[in-house]
């Protein structure tokens, strides 16, 4: 491809956008709406998901050993469980700490009460705090570990594991459902810019095809058209989510501390660095896309 043809191909590509300036500006709004909709709701689920994974790190299953049990013993079967691809990490508790935490809980201020125990009252408290990779990997963990010799007792918190991951199947069946009803609408709006092109360019397409104007040069400059207003439409939204999370952000740790204290927000830059990218490419794509489907149904050439 000519640099002159490529040259004319953007020229006549922001010339359509300035000539239909009232479909352009339209389909512009609302490709910007569309993306900060979705922008709005990847931010939620981007939060929402940093929120349940800390959650999910912070649940243990935990594994209680034999009566008498050597110590070479728990240490095989803590080598053992941490080759399990499910297993993140995983902590050994003893007996005598495990006597320490709970005076520290249950004797808090009262701390002479323990003094009563000649003996470690937990003696046979030694244990493994296990924390997964996934929490549905949970189930399968589990049986594994039940099935040891030398484990007496494995304690999980099935209903915590249950709700987390079936909260993670909802909230990835809704975040693919509004994408792709987003997407449509763009495509659908990007076809009515183009057609508009299409018909205020008709009789100069004719002309274009007499003198011996090859099709890519008269398709080119629609694509143009409709990459530019994808690209615009995707960038404003942008702008704009930046500055309004980075405030609410920062209002939120000042005006709601105990709010900050419960959820931690993603930084901007961490979320940011994800989106960015991915919005640019989306109002791209459908505007390419849109181009396409809309030059092969209405442009004969």
């Amino acid at each position: 491809m000519k640099f002159n043809t490529l040259l004319y191909s953007i020229q006549q590509g922001f010339k359509n956008i300035v000539r239909n300036s009232m479909f352009s500006v339209a389909s512009m709004a609302t490709m910007a709406a569309c993306i900060f909709m979705f922008g709005v709701f990847y931010i939620l689920v981007f939060n929402v998901n940093a929120m349940v994974k800390s959650a999910e790190e912070s649940v243990a299953v935990t594994v209680f050993f034999d009566e008498g049990i050597a110590d070479s013993r728990i240490q095989d079967i803590g080598e053992d469980i941490q080759k399990r691809t499910e297993v993140r990490a995983i902590n050994f508790v003893s007996a005598e700490e495990a006597w320490e935490y709970f005076k520290d809980i249950y004797f808090e201020g009262n701390e002479e009460y323990a003094t009563g125990f000649s003996e470690n009252p937990l003696a046979n408290s030694a244990n493994y705090e296990i924390y997964l990779n996934d929490i549905s990997q949970q189930s399968s963990l589990v049986r594994y570990l039940e099935n040891i010799d030398g484990v007496r007792e494995v304690k999980q918190s099935q209903s915590v594991a249950e709700t987390l991951t079936e909260f993670n199947k909802i909230l990835s069946i809704v975040s693919g459902g509004i994408i792709l009803i987003l997407l449509c609408v763009a495509i659908f709006l990007i076809n009515n810019t183009v057609t508009v092109g299409i018909a205020v360019r008709k009789e100069e397409i004719a002309i274009m095809k007499l003198i011996g104007a090859t099709d890519f040069l008269v398709r080119a400059p629609f694509i143009v058209e409709g990459v530019v207003i994808g690209l615009i439409g995707a960038s404003i939204p942008l702008t704009l989510l930046f500055v309004l999370y980075d405030k609410i952000v920062e209002y939120f740790a000042v005006q709601f501390t105990f709010v900050g204290e419960l959820l931690q927000f993603v930084s901007p830059a961490v979320l940011f660095q994800g989106l960015i990218p991915i919005a640019l490419t989306l109002g791209v794509g459908i505007g390419f896309l849109g181009s396409i489907w809309t030059i092969r149904k209405h442009l004969k050439v």
